[in-house]
């Protein structure tokens, strides 16, 4: 009876009609559930007198009398100016668009009032405020719990309580949502059952899910809204953590020609892996090492790996990769190695060709752009077993590419990469072993959660040899000097990005672009040096070219958009340059600036921002200057964009949370999991209760498949 109460459509609510059913269906709400699942966004507490003395503490909360009114303006601008005073002091009500007020706030009566002040043309003013009517006590003064009604007879009082604030889309209002959840709380949220463990309730002393649910919207004192959302956060997190888990243990139920589990195989180098680290003219790091060996391990357990690879750009996470599908191909299998872009995927393949062949493995290239003749016989090969290593882009998984014994598949950038499409390529093998890699470090927050079903390697460590790129911050009126420093770099011989947020002139934006901006370094800023222009909208073969005389040193200076971001190595390019760099993420900003500093001369990256940028951009590019490390980037992005929705099944698969904000509750979070993880080794059936009232919230984004196992 309960899980058909909460998947009752709205209709069933007191009061909603045709038009608020269609406003709250637009904000995704069609259910009960739905509905008692949109938590506050904030909370405002009409419970305590604020003096208008005190509006710089929190929004005022005080009983007035009105003084007397003004008017100012003419036409259609004229507007209600309101004249009130409390114990403390006076200050104006100013009624844009309100004029109506005039008959709302007589003049000699007394108002409970609810606003934001601030000091404004020599007086205490507010534009945002609410009013409701007040009795007078004996002696003439207004008393604040006597109310005689609001300012609208028919509307309930929102004074003397703690009010909920929620997330609002087109056609609705605090007011409905407050009504319509009130109304559903008192009709269904009595019998709502407790969803967590009693005994994990008991030790964290949280409520009664029926409790929670009405102390979350509509709390009797802020002790109470806090224990709330602890137990709703805690019961967000938990419930995902448990649908991780259940995940990795799915993952590790799968066997079948598999390793063995020997543990002194797995500690050991294969004799290719040997023979291609004899050949390399460097040692691995000990990062490079470590993530090897665990790799190592996995190949070796009964069940198919699956790894997120973290490293910083220039770390050597592809190195890795290579020697993982060295492994397989000497264990019979084939892998498979994707990535984002042909130009990236190219790369790859002839670093590939030139490490691999002479080892004896067959690596190959497949993109979309394969000529048919020339594709038809390489598809006849890998469905043969006669190519080791497949390199390349979304063709990978297209429908008519078969595999003899597709044993791995590395997906590089995989953040670049939607569910979908790493099913589809998963789906080429018999749960083939799967290696993720990301240049873009992912705080450790949300690694628990989206790729908490993933073991994880992390190589923090730069190959011997590479300094630090120096940044610098260059206001857009300076750029000259940045100019003359590359200026400097290019008579040394060195080459150097120019990267612009747009491909081509928009004159709405105003916005410098590479188009124009390649003619205008080639022409006038840099005429001595060779300048090429590279974008997304080029074919792939333009692109290639361009890249590999930019790699011979003919092209010096390369003006481009974000498409070098990945995939792009020039150890002889010293110098990156970034216009607009308040338009890039920090994460963009990161990757951008790791195309240089790949050689053994020290390199330098400039971020060129505008002259009127504002103090929160500053601080966003501040994060640049200060920081070299990855993952505090990484960091310091999500504490200033918030985790929010990171994305869905067209992207990386990330998920929506209703109420539990991963960063803010990161020790929360690790309980939960710890909890969740430890409950399902002695209860693997234990899993996500079907009337969870909850699941209407993480059910707005898709399944947590992350990587599709």
């Amino acid at each position: 009876m309960f899980l058909r109460e909460l998947t009752m459509s709205i209709d069933h609510i007191k009061g909603a009609g045709p038009a608020s059913i269609h406003a709250l269906a637009r904000a995704g709400i069609t259910g009960v559930a739905g509905l008692l699942c949109r938590y506050p966004r904030d909370w405002e507490d009409r419970s305590k007198t604020i003096l208008l003395k005190d509006f710089n503490l929190s929004p005022v909360c005080t009983a007035v009398r009105v003084l007397a009114h003004d008017w100012f303006g003419f036409g259609n601008t004229k507007a209600l100016k309101v004249y009130v005073e409390d114990e403390s002091a006076r200050a104006v009500l100013v009624c844009f668009n309100r004029s109506f007020m005039d008959k709302v706030l007589l003049v000699g009566n007394y108002y409970r009032l609810w606003g934001v002040f601030h000091y404004k043309f020599g007086e205490l003013q507010s534009s945002t405020f609410e009013v409701e009517a007040l009795q007078k006590k004996r002696d003439g003064e207004p008393g604040m719990g006597e109310s005689s009604g609001s300012a609208d007879p028919g509307k309930q009082s929102t004074f003397g309580r703690i009010l909920p604030v929620y997330p609002l889309n087109t056609g609705l209002s605090q007011g409905m949502l407050r009504k319509f959840i009130q109304q559903a709380l008192a009709q269904y949220a009595g019998p709502v059952e407790d969803e967590l463990p009693r005994d994990i309730m008991i030790r964290y002393g949280l409520l009664p899910k029926s409790k929670a649910l009405k102390a979350i919207h509509f709390p009797e004192s802020l002790e109470e809204l806090e224990k709330a959302k602890q137990t709703l956060i805690y019961e967000e997190l938990f419930y995902l953590e448990v649908l991780v888990g259940r995940r990795a243990m799915e993952r590790r139920a799968v066997t079948g020609s598999r390793g063995r589990g020997n543990e002194q195989a797995a500690l050991r180098l294969s004799p290719l892996q040997q023979r291609l680290l004899e050949r390399l003219p460097f040692s691995l790091t000990s990062g490079q090492e470590e993530a090897a060996a665990e790799i190592n391990r996995d190949m070796e357990r009964p069940y198919p790996m699956a790894r997120l690879l973290q490293g910083d750009v220039g770390s050597g996470k592809t190195l890795v990769s290579f020697l993982a599908a060295l492994r397989v191909a000497e264990q019979g299998g084939q892998a498979a190695l994707m990535a984002p872009t042909e130009l990236l995927a190219r790369q790859h393949a002839e670093n590939a060709a030139r490490l691999l062949e002479p080892l004896g493995i067959r690596p190959a290239f497949l993109t979309g752009n394969i000529r048919a003749a020339g594709r038809s016989a390489l598809l006849k090969s890998l469905a043969a077993g006669e190519i080791d290593l497949v390199v390349g882009t979304h063709a990978l998984f297209s429908r008519d590419v078969a595999y003899n014994n597709l044993r791995l598949v590395v997906i590089d950038e995989q953040h670049r990469f939607g569910v979908v499409q790493r099913q589809a390529v998963m789906a080429k093998g018999d749960h083939p072993g799967l290696l993720m890699m990301s240049a873009t470090p992912i705080p450790r927050t949300l690694a628990l959660t989206v790729f908490g079903d993933m073991d994880v390697s992390v190589i923090r460590d730069l190959p011997p040899g590479r300094k630090p790129v120096r940044t610098h911050l260059a206001r857009e009126s300076n750029e000259a000097k940045v100019y003359d420093f590359v200026r400097n770099e290019l008579a040394a011989g060195r080459q150097a990005y120019f990267v612009y947020p747009l491909i081509e002139a928009d004159t709405n934006r105003g916005l410098k672009d590479a188009e124009s901006m390649a003619v205008r370094l080639g022409e006038s800023v840099f005429p001595d040096y060779p300048v090429a222009m590279i974008h997304s909208r080029l074919d792939e073969e333009e692109k290639r070219k361009t890249m590999e005389h930019f790699r011979k040193g003919d092209i010096r200076i390369l003006a481009a958009t974000s498409v070098v971001e990945v995939g792009v190595d020039v150890p002889n390019a010293t110098c990156m340059v970034i216009e607009h760099a308040e338009r890039f993420g920090l994460s963009a900003l990161h990757q951008l600036r790791g195309r240089v500093g790949r050689g053994t001369d020290q390199s330098y990256c400039f971020l060129v921002y505008s002259d009127a940028l504002t103090d929160e951009g500053k601080a966003r590019l501040k994060v640049m200057l200060e920081n070299a490390d990855g993952f505090v980037i990484a960091e310091e992005d999500l504490k200033l964009r918030g985790p929010g929705h990171i994305a869905g099944t067209e992207q990386s698969g990330y998920f929506v949370l209703g109420i539990a904000d991963p960063l803010r509750d990161a020790s929360r979070l690790e309980q939960a999991r710890s909890d969740a993880f430890s409950m399902l080794e002695r209860d693997p059936s234990l899993s996500l209760p079907e009337h969870r009232c909850v699941a209407q919230v993480l059910n707005r984004a898709p399944p947590f498949g992350n990587i599709g196992l």
